[in-house]
């Protein structure tokens, strides 16, 4: 009877304790509000990817000036997914839109970030943003990228 008591309590305990410990769940819960707003994850995947993902802040949206000088919005999630949400203005407005209904049910929420401290972190960054790790040619298969399949290194 005893033991049973103390399997149980150490259950509950467990159990508990256990919510707890998700701390990926901040990461998750954006990432979903990214994706519904059209942002695209792209997985750090590569050296240079993961090297470039480790510049941008975790966990808070910034921006980086994109090849035809227009803003596109970055999420770095390191945690989660070991990736970066990538997004344009009507991505990141839909997700503005989608954060206003949201403060106004529930309140701020960890991660809102507005525009001027975007502005600061990405004039504070002074690391070369490369677009063309991120594009789809340079997608790893089978260890190799894509451009150097069936040749030999």
């Amino acid at each position: 009877m005893k033991t049973l008591y103390h399997l149980t309590l150490s259950s509950l305990a467990f159990l508990a304790l256990s919510g707890c410990l998700h701390p990926a769940k901040p990461y998750l819960d954006k990432a979903l509000e990214l994706s519904r707003a059209g942002f695209v994850a792209h997985p750090a995947n590569t050296t240079a990817r993961y090297s470039l993902m480790n510049t941008l802040p975790p966990g808070m949206i910034t921006y980086r000036m994109g090849p035809d000088e227009k803003p596109i919005f970055v999420f770095a999630d390191p945690i989660a997914c070991g990736c970066v949400y990538m997004g344009d203005e009507t991505a990141f407005k839909n997700l503005r839109k989608r954060n206003a209904a949201r403060t106004k049910k529930h309140g701020n929420a960890p991660g809102d970030d507005d525009l001027s401290t975007m502005t600061a972190e990405n004039h504070r960054d002074t690391t070369a943003w490369d677009w063309t790790i991120w594009s789809p040619a340079a997608d790893p298969d089978n260890n190799q990228p894509r451009h150097m399949l069936g040749d030999s290194w």
